[in-house]
């Protein structure tokens, strides 16, 4: 069996010097690695009675929606700010220079649901640390969080305090 980081390209200097970007696409295209990567990245909550997974904006849409639909749950999308066309609660959250936001419709949750976040990437922990606050902001209950890339090194997961991290993919340094 091939193993999924293999798939993985690297694309240095991307988006600017000095960052190697771990391109996903190539894991996407090939429909083996694809379901494979969907059966793993949910066999933790197979059983768990996940009522929703939120995918956040972009990538995490790809693995939420299917993730959601393996799991009989629906999905909710996490969107930047003004892409939601209905009242949208927002959560802002620091980056290395500023301030960036996210969004999800108010309605989205309902009080005591089930939820899953899911995204392709783990790095400093921002979006998804924003993401936990949007869910518990309208009364829903965390599950966990799955990935498909945790970039260890950035130490994402301590912004996520107790919240169960699922990382299928693990970069340990740059």
């Amino acid at each position: 069996m091939t193993d999924l980081k293999s798939i993985i390209r690297d694309v240095p200097d991307f988006p600017k010097p000095g960052i190697v970007f771990k391109d996903i696409t190539t894991l996407l295209r090939d429909p083996g690695a694809l379901d494979r990567a969907l059966n793993e990245l949910t066999a933790p909550y197979e059983g768990k009675h996940i009522d929703l997974v939120v995918g956040v904006e972009s990538r995490g849409f790809i693995f939420g929606a299917a993730a959601a639909r393996q799991l009989k749950a629906g999905f909710v999308p996490v969107r930047k700010p003004g892409k939601l066309p209905a009242e949208t609660v927002r959560e802002e959250y620091t980056l290395e220079y500023g301030t960036d936001a996210v969004e999800m419709h108010r309605d989205a949750i309902q009080a005591g649901q089930k939820v899953l976040i899911m995204d392709d990437l783990l790095a400093t922990g921002g979006t998804a640390a924003a993401t936990v606050a949007l869910v518990e902001k309208l009364g829903g209950e965390v599950a966990g969080a799955a990935f498909l890339i945790e970039l260890v090194f950035l130490q994402g997961r301590k912004k996520l305090g107790g919240i169960p991290v699922h990382a299928l993919i693990r970069y340990d340094a740059e």
